[in-house]
């Protein structure tokens, strides 16, 4: 987070990466869902393998436009010919921006919400979202797992006046210490469902028109061993799920 992202955040203000869509979820809980994207720009993490750094990376700052609440909506119309529709709020982390607003006002019109973050900051919204996608990052990350901070999470998600959101817990894999950490975790909170999917390695083209190439192969491969780890364990309360669009459109921004 920077000096210039608080700046926003205080004018109440949300740093936008790209709205996109409609397309369908490619992943998770919601794989196959028809969805508006709405992409944040900033991050509080730097996985080694992110595929999306144009949205993460400071370097992309000058490509993320500061948008308030009614901007964003209006956009999210316009994609979806004013009819309601799954609205996803990702990153970069989501859980930086000031997000309440546009839940509150998007919840009026008929929008659902869901989010994914890595359960690194806990926000009182979490309670208003229909669909909330915790994604810890494992060792191959390159980063730091806090489990106070993820449980901070799941507390403020259950703190709402309603049902709150429905909440998974969705762990990215590149190989056996990361599977043995989805392990740890998802016993420590062995009452909300768990999904398990490939990492995809390979980083994001940072314009529209830029494809970059993805080993679907490779990453084929990889599900492949995914699932046969997961049966031979007995985990046969995980779901095994491909990052879908990786596989349909590589790593092309904006489907």
């Amino acid at each position: 987070m920077d000096g210039d992202s608080d700046k926003v955040r205080q004018h109440g203000k949300i740093r936008i990466s790209e709205i996109f869509g409609p397309t369908v979820q490619g992943e998770g809980a919601l794989l196959g869902m028809p969805t508006v994207f709405v992409r944040t720009g900033g991050c509080d993490f730097r996985c080694s393998w992110c595929d999306t750094l144009y949205a993460v990376d400071p370097a992309f700052r000058a490509d993320w436009q500061p948008m308030d609440a009614n901007g964003i909506l209006a956009r999210v119309c316009e994609l979806s010919n004013d009819r309601p529709v799954l609205v996803t709020l990702s990153g970069g982390n989501p859980a930086i921006q000031p997000l309440e607003t546009l839940i509150d006002q998007g919840h009026e019109q008929g929008f659902t919400f869901a989010i994914e973050t890595q359960g690194s900051i806990a926000r009182p919204w979490f309670a208003k979202l229909d669909h909330l996608t915790l994604s810890p990052k494992p060792p191959s990350s390159g980063t730091v797992f806090k489990a106070d901070d993820l449980a901070a999470c799941i507390v403020a998600a259950r703190k709402g006046e309603g049902a709150g959101p429905a909440i998974t817990l969705k762990f990215p894999v590149a190989d056996d210490d990361d599977l043995a950490f989805a392990n740890h975790v998802r016993q420590l909170h062995a009452d909300i469902p768990c999904y398990l999917q490939p990492v995809n390695a390979t980083p994001a083209a940072p314009h529209p028109d830029g494809a970059n190439g993805v080993d679907i192969d490779a990453l084929t491969e990889k599900y492949r061993w995914l699932v046969d780890q997961v049966a031979q364990k007995g985990w046969f309360d995980v779901r095994v799920v491909p990052q879908w669009h990786v596989h349909v459109w590589g790593n092309l921004r904006g489907v």
